[in-house]
């Protein structure tokens, strides 16, 4: 073979080559992106033509269905019949941007089978149904719609839960969205006008937005002076007009600008109910950054929650990033510098005090249906981890049942029932206080627990206070909720 042909036949054979290299990405590796890419249109094809199967409340109400097209029974839309309700939490299924939510992380039972693909001919043989499941939540469906109508048009987010199983009672985000926008001939134009909402529609602030916990996180303070042998509720502590912060010119004040009490100490009990940073900050000092930290991670801070939809994590510096900076270890004690939680993370330290230091892992569906209504698979009540001992959490039951009764909280009190409760007001240095309240109810026999979040004082601006804002949104949920449950 002479020189040009010996040319031509090695570049023909690297061309081959190339060739053969690049199906194989395309067929084996880059493959299945492509496939499953919510613009390719088979996969919009795809979801066109298939059932999905429904989304249900505990108490059954229809939270998401598919709506056979009348002209094509084959084909279907799907519905949200609640719409901004549940946004957050159910997602949507749309032919423009995929699946999101409970729709996205339940996609595998929510979806009909009957596409013909080789597993599902396979599965048809052997008998199996290719019909879409259901699933039920753990919402109760009535309990949803008063945590929406007490937070009103204010930013931010209400978490339930049932303390005892961990069962998500109820979590709203504000504001939200209504996901049935996400399915017509406006999908692409409504999400561009939400991306650019300065609100933060698509949000969901129960889950993935952090915020400085202010006063609440001084039921950890607490916990890890008692558990640690420091102080118990009637501890004295210093009760200064400022706390100095070492090193510095700078100080921490109480709220009100005043002392706690009428001393120069305050016990532990009175300064908790009172909400006192002067003696909180003094006793984060006496603690130290390691001990904080271990009890913020205790109560899950700095941690993945296994839940069904993802949760940012909360979190508490570890004791290397404090470097000896002790104004750093008393401000981050009274819930503010780095310190920030979702109120999520939150709900699960009430639910921890209320179900004797221990935290269930919370769960968000309830039950997996077949066609024909059958359970097929059923969520148990696990625990999670335990947060602090069964003496230290009465005492701080306690604690936060006098901050109902005659502190700060008094605005979160129902006739007739023991509630506990804390609150919050989180300085952000660029506008108004978030406010927080975090409790649960009846303290007897706790059978649910609630964090309350309200961005920048809602409705209230600079002069708001947890007390006074956040409160009276856990008060109505409680009363409804004791009312209606026992």
């Amino acid at each position: 073979m002479n020189q040009p042909l010996r040319r031509l036949a090695a570049a023909l054979f690297v061309a081959f080559a190339v060739l053969i290299l690049d199906v194989t990405y395309l067929q084996v590796i880059a493959g299945p992106r492509y496939r499953d890419d919510d613009r390719n249109p088979r996969v919009i094809a795809s979801r066109t033509g298939k059932e999905r199967g429904l989304i249900l409340s505990a108490d059954e109400q229809v939270l998401a269905e598919s709506i056979p097209d009348p002209n094509d029974p084959q084909r279907f839309s799907r519905s949200y019949p609640e719409g901004e309700l549940y946004a957050h939490l159910v997602g949507f299924s749309s032919l423009n941007f995929g699946d999101d939510g409970l729709e996205l992380v339940y996609a595998g039972d929510l979806r009909s089978k009957r596409d013909l693909t080789m597993s599902d001919l396979l599965s048809a043989l052997l008998g199996g149904d290719l019909r879409p499941k259901s699933i039920q939540l753990t919402i109760d469906h009535r309990l949803q719609q008063v945590v929406h109508s007490a937070l009103g048009d204010q930013r931010g987010s209400v978490v339930a839960i049932r303390p005892d199983t961990g069962e998500v009672l109820a979590m709203v985000s504000n504001p939200s969205f209504d996901p049935n926008l996400f399915l017509g001939g406006e999908a692409i134009a409504t999400r561009e006008l939400l991306l650019a909402d300065p609100s933060e529609p698509l949000a969901n602030r129960s889950t993935n937005r952090t915020y400085p916990p202010g006063s609440t996180f001084k039921v950890l303070v607490t916990a890890a002076a008692i558990e640690s042998g420091t102080a118990g509720p009637d501890t004295l502590l210093p009760d200064p007009l400022e706390l100095e912060l070492p090193g510095t010119i700078e100080v921490i004040r109480n709220f009100d600008r005043q002392t706690c009490g009428v001393g120069t100490e305050v016990s532990l009990q009175t300064a908790f109910r009172r909400s006192c940073n002067t003696a909180f900050g003094w006793l984060g000092l006496q603690l130290g950054a390691e001990a904080l930290t271990v009890e913020a991670e205790a109560f899950g801070f700095n941690q993945v929650t296994p839940f069904e939809i993802p949760i940012l994590n909360s979190f508490f510096p570890q004791p290397s990033q404090f470097s000896n900076d002790l104004p750093a270890v008393a401000q981050s004690a009274i819930g503010q510098r780095d310190v920030r939680a979702t109120p999520f993370e939150m709900a699960l330290v009430a639910a921890a005090i209320a179900n004797d230091g221990i935290i269930m892992q919370p769960m968000l569906v309830s039950h997996i249906f077949d066609a024909e209504g059958k359970v097929i698979s059923e969520t148990e009540p696990e625990l999670l981890q335990r947060a602090t001992s069964p003496s230290t959490a009465a005492i701080i039951s306690d604690l936060m049942e006098r901050v109902v009764a005659s502190g700060t909280g008094t605005r979160a009190t129902v006739p007739n029932v023991r509630v506990a409760g804390k609150t919050g007001t989180a300085e952000t240095g660029i506008g108004p206080p978030h406010v927080w309240f975090i409790g649960f109810a009846p303290v007897e026999q706790p059978t649910i627990a609630l964090a309350v979040l309200v961005e920048s004082g809602g409705e209230a601006g600079e002069n708001a206070t947890g007390g006074s804002v956040a409160a009276p949104i856990a008060q109505e949920i409680l009363a409804y909720w004791v009312q209606n449950n026992g």
